[in-house]
């Protein structure tokens, strides 16, 4: 078992810094990248490197406060059994 604990640390690492050097190019680099430079047809528009952060936070904020809301109506119930 340690051996897939290890392969999936592996592949998260690898996933999760390969979307920040991608991010980081799309909102750093690119920019500075003339328009018409081929480069561009690699990269969504920039408004959406702003979009998709905030999006992902209000959802992720979203389904937080959802689970918090069901662990304490959860514990309101247990208590009122016991």
């Amino acid at each position: 078992m340690q051996l897939g604990d290890k392969a999936v640390g592996f592949l998260l690492t690898l996933t999760s810094l390969s979307i920040f050097t991608y991010y980081t190019f799309w909102v750093i680099i690119l920019p500075f990248a003339d328009s018409d430079h081929f480069i561009h047809k690699y990269f969504l528009p920039q408004e959406y490197a702003i979009l998709i952060p905030v999006f992902a936070g209000v959802f992720l904020l979203a389904l937080l406060s959802v689970f918090v809301g069901f662990v304490m109506l959860k514990s309101k119930k247990k208590k009122k059994t016991t």
